[in-house]
């Protein structure tokens, strides 16, 4: 049966008349029903680590509008926080977590070996959902790539340029490199963890690919996720390995081949027609409609939709957003664009 799961297909290359759709934050808060079950788990964190309403989360979008993949509810800070870092939200504002500027910092982090202890109630997420989840719905575990997890842990924050971050591989580049030594090395045992409970496919996000360029790209983006995907794919071989080096831009050809990926997931900063001929020839291509078509719907997102369905149609494609839909989406925007692209199954 799993291998008639339209994402597992496409993921394998096969080339469908009708894309597999998800849509990042899927599971969020433009969902009333998301704002109620948050409210009832009391803050974000709280959700993250109670299995049963993460789960119920991660659902919500599966009744509602009928994706062809879950994925799982959590935060790609949660490794950070299980290797010792502290980590709290800021209403309003977002993550906030204790920083690494020098080697004392870096001394203080936890062995990899101590990860799960903090990460078993997102495996029982996992567990839930491969239980609850219908036949036909392919589940989604995640991680941050080493390179976007790092810059939180050294700023304590998100920042618009990645500034900290650039500062202490230029600055102390030995405490800079065994921090994305140590994240890489969590997020192999996190994600294998994560299969192991139930996961058919993975995706490492890599937020701020697009501040590395040259060759600071290919050592701290592209390295680290070759080294993932290799070492997942050892251990689980035929798992689907999912890469998002968001804003990569002209590094986005050649990541299928570079990394082992079977699927590079695009930003919309990407025009579909260019990346149908520079990235889809290596494999599957997920992507990469505007988040902002989930606010103003119309029109334009109905064309928008439609060029990027035939764009990519004369190969494997999983459609989705080229970044996650943001709290002021409407639910009937996502409905206009999942009829849309399904338009072609009926017609």
């Amino acid at each position: 049966m799993g291998q008639q799961k339209t994402i597992l297909r496409a993921l394998a290359g096969e080339t469908l008349d009708v894309p597999p759709i998800w849509m990042m934050r899927q599971a969020g808060r433009y969902l009333p029903e998301y704002r109620a079950t948050r409210a009832e788990a009391g803050d974000f964190l709280s959700l993250c680590y109670n299995p049963e309403l993460a789960a119920e989360v991660t659902l919500q979008p599966i009744r509602r509008f009928g994706f062809d993949a879950a994925i799982l509810f959590a935060d790609i800070l949660l490794v950070p926080q299980a290797l010792g870092a502290d980590l709290w939200f800021v209403t309003g504002e977002g993550p906030r977590l204790s920083t690494i500027t020098g080697d004392a910092d870096f001394a203080r982090l936890k062995p990899v070996s101590d990860i799960h202890e903090t990460l078993n109630p997102i495996y029982e997420t996992l567990r839930i959902l491969s239980g609850a989840l219908p036949r036909e719905t392919t589940l989604i575990g995640f991680a941050g790539a080493p390179w976007t997890v790092a810059t939180y842990m050294i700023a304590g924050r998100g920042t618009p340029d990645q500034a900290p971050a650039h500062a202490l591989m230029t600055q102390n580049t030995a405490v800079f490199e065994a921090l994305l030594a140590r994240i890489t090395e969590a997020t192999i045992e996190y994600l294998c963890a994560q299969i192991e409970a139930g996961a058919e496919v993975v995706k490492i996000f890599d937020s701020w690919a697009g501040s590395l360029k040259g060759a600071a790209f290919d050592k701290y983006a592209l390295a680290p996720a070759r080294e993932i995907t290799a070492a997942l794919k050892a251990r689980h071989p035929g798992i689907p390995v999912i890469g998002f080096p968001r804003e990569a831009g002209e590094k986005y050809i050649g990541f299928h081949q570079a990394t082992g990926v079977d699927c590079v997931a695009l930003d919309n900063s990407v025009d579909p027609e260019w990346a149908a001929a520079n990235v889809q020839i290596d494999g599957c291509v997920q992507g990469n409609l505007a988040s902002r078509h989930m606010v103003t719907g119309g029109e334009a997102l109905v064309s928008d939709t439609r060029r990027i369905v035939k764009a990519f149609s004369g190969g494997p494609h999983i459609f989705n957003l080229g970044h996650g839909i943001t709290p002021d989406g409407d639910p009937d925007n996502v409905q206009l664009m999942i009829d849309t692209v399904r338009e072609g199954a009926s017609a």
